[in-house]
């Protein structure tokens, strides 16, 4: 097997687990926060790729996909959150804008642990 067709075979199952994971209702924060320190002391940048979660451990890395407009974007938890309704996973400004997450402002979306 060449090392292109094994690149291909493990992006296709990253893909695949990110869509075969229970969705989670996600939303994003950035401004009011932008600067602030997040719950595991770094300074909050709405321009990095970063989400908040209220349990998962700091520095636990997901593939976070919108099946809606085809994109995934890879996130780093940093920080407490969401604290809104049933809401279960914050993304940055710059993650969710990446996966086309800013208009809706909240919605159910699939992700993978990576």
């Amino acid at each position: 097997m060449t090392y292109i067709s094994t690149l291909l075979i493990a992006l296709m199952a990253t893909a695949s687990a990110a869509l075969a994971m229970p969705p989670i209702k996600t939303s994003w924060y950035g401004p009011a926060f932008h600067g602030r320190t997040t719950a595991n002391g770094e300074i909050y940048d709405m321009y990095g790729l970063t989400a908040a979660h209220k349990t998962w451990p700091f520095g636990t890395k997901l593939l976070v996909c919108n099946p809606d407009t085809d994109s995934c974007v890879e996130v780093r938890i940093n920080d407490r959150g969401p604290y809104v309704g049933d809401r279960e996973l914050d993304l940055s400004y710059a993650a969710a804008k990446r996966i086309g997450l800013i208009e809706p402002g909240v919605k159910i979306l699939r992700f993978s642990f990576l």
